[in-house]
């Protein structure tokens, strides 16, 4: 097998493209697909600030190298979940790349909230350990771009990520996270900050192969709380499509961008109010997090952020909020 661009032996054969590439030119490709998707959607725009959300794994850890190799300046943030072992060795792979990139993370330690874990807090709020990680990490990480002045939450959800949670919600109808789906959702001014998914129409593959070919340090392990989730089951059965039908992922989430989305946007707009203690996004007047801080009978004040900071000598200069 040669690279259909320089005839050098390939590395990796691109089915959905009928190609293959050599390490050098995969690369390329890559970077090249991942800015034309910044630019055709206008993910990160002239004097924004981005910020990725980094978890450990080879996708956040790719699109935080990326990014900043292709000019994109990009700090990250963290959430530890509090998992044993897991936990610890995600952040230190975090600390190599912040190293190398000399940007900052902004850490947010869930312990803080009930000091327990995410299986804890989640027995304590009688939903189960995705639901309540979920739900924590979209705010939390949403609370950092609006204090430290981030325009920008760039998360590194891939084509199989999305293809997936699409599948499943379209499976069931799950009408109201339909118009969430998207490859950018937009800012609102004081409340939400803008989210983009640059790997939107990458697959895991192709980003498990990039993080290998230029040396990235990423955590393995699937999250422990994963096992026997739905959308790994949808996962598989949308692979199996794709070996026998390549492309077909693309086809899919593209097909649901041109003809879906625009008018389930217009709907969340029209529908969407603002939590009357803290100002994020809800569809009632308090929003799932203050509820779950009142429930836990603590205050604002305990979602505060430790930075690490490469580019000081003292790489934990702790910010309170």
């Amino acid at each position: 097998m040669k690279c259909r661009v320089c005839g050098e032996p390939a590395v990796i054969s691109l089915k959905a493209y009928s190609t293959a590439l050599c390490a050098p030119h995969f690369i390329s490709f890559l970077e090249k697909r991942t800015l034309n998707t910044i630019n055709k959607y206008r993910l990160i725009e002239n004097g924004e600030k981005p910020i990725v959300a980094v978890s450990g794994g080879k996708d956040s850890l790719s699109v935080w190298f990326m990014l900043n190799k292709l000019g994109y300046a990009a700090d990250g943030v963290y959430i530890n979940l509090g998992i044993e072992n897991y936990s610890d060795i995600s952040f230190a792979k975090i600390e190599k790349m912040a190293d190398l990139l000399m940007k900052k993370v902004y850490s947010f330690d869930i312990k803080r909230l009930s000091d327990k874990g995410i299986d804890g807090l989640a027995k304590i709020l009688k939903r189960v350990p995705c639901s309540a990680c979920g739900m924590i990490k979209r705010y939390v990480m949403n609370r950092v771009c609006i204090e430290y002045g981030y325009t920008t939450l760039v998360t590194g959800h891939n084509i199989d990520d999305e293809a997936s949670a699409l599948f499943g919600n379209v499976l069931y109808w799950k009408e109201e996270y339909l118009g969430k789906k998207n490859v950018v959702l937009e800012a609102r001014h004081g409340h939400l900050s803008k989210k983009v998914k640059p790997f939107f129409l990458c697959s895991e593959r192709d980003i498990a192969a990039y993080a290998i070919l230029n040396n990235i340090d990423y955590i393995r392990e699937e999250c422990p709380f994963s096992v026997g989730a739905k959308t790994l089951i949808y996962k598989d059965m949308l692979n199996r499509l794709e070996q026998l039908s390549p492309g077909t992922k693309i086809q899919f989430v593209k097909g649901y961008l041109k003809s879906f989305i625009k008018n389930r946007q217009e709907d969340i707009k029209n529908t969407e109010n603002f939590c009357s203690k803290c100002g994020y996004p809800t569809y009632g007047s308090i929003c799932n997090m203050c509820r779950v801080l009142e429930r836990l009978n603590i205050g604002e004040g305990h979602i505060c952020f430790d930075e690490y900071d490469p580019s000081v000598l003292d790489t934990t200069e702790r910010l309170m909020t």
